[in-house]
């Protein structure tokens, strides 16, 4: 899993669970966003992530 946290605090993570999916995360906890789909290649996860908000680059 690779993850990285944003200018507000939002924690974004980058995972594999039956292909490649992303989640934000708020600073309190609480999940504010997941993918909707699983992706099978890691770099087009990343890119559905950054078109949704992600400014980080997960590591």
């Amino acid at each position: 899993m690779a993850e990285c946290k944003d200018a507000n605090g939002d924690k974004w993570e980058i995972y594999s669970s039956n292909g490649w999916r992303w989640r934000r995360t708020a600073s309190n906890g609480r999940i504010v966003g997941t993918s909707s789909e699983s992706y099978v290649n890691r770099s087009d996860c990343v890119a559905n992530a950054q078109r949704n908000g992600m400014k980080c680059t997960p590591v």
